[in-house]
């Protein structure tokens, strides 16, 4: 790979820009919006007030998703999951599971799944 690459492949890394994208092209496509781009500049408005804990923060989920998801993984009503099936659902929903850090002992409560996702 040529210098000039991984430069900007490091650059769009250290940004999240590939998650921003993805997470934005998923917001369109969940709320399909009459006028795409105004919706996704008032998106970016939102999550530039969100990191300035302004506002909230856009999301795809509401709580009830989420739970619904949870109860999908914990099929036996544990009130947990594995970390394994944790990171797996995330990549499911095209999160990034680069900077998780959990040993493969450690249960999620439907709490942390939903505060984390």
């Amino acid at each position: 790979m040529a210098a000039g690459e991984r430069r900007s492949r490091d650059y769009l890394r250290r940004h999240r820009i590939p998650e921003l994208l993805h997470r934005l092209g998923a917001l369109l496509l969940y709320h399909r919006p009459e006028r795409p781009r105004e919706f996704l500049i008032q998106a970016l408005e939102s999550v530039k007030a969100g990191q300035r804990a302004e506002g909230e923060y856009p999301h795809l989920m509401d709580e009830a998703n989420l739970a619904a998801m949870f109860s999908l993984l914990d099929v036996v009503g544990q009130g947990h999951i594995t970390a394994a099936q944790y990171r797996e659902a995330l990549k499911t929903l095209g999160l990034s599971t680069e900077e998780l850090q959990l040993g493969d002992d450690v249960n999620i409560t439907v709490d942390v799944f939903k505060e984390e996702v």
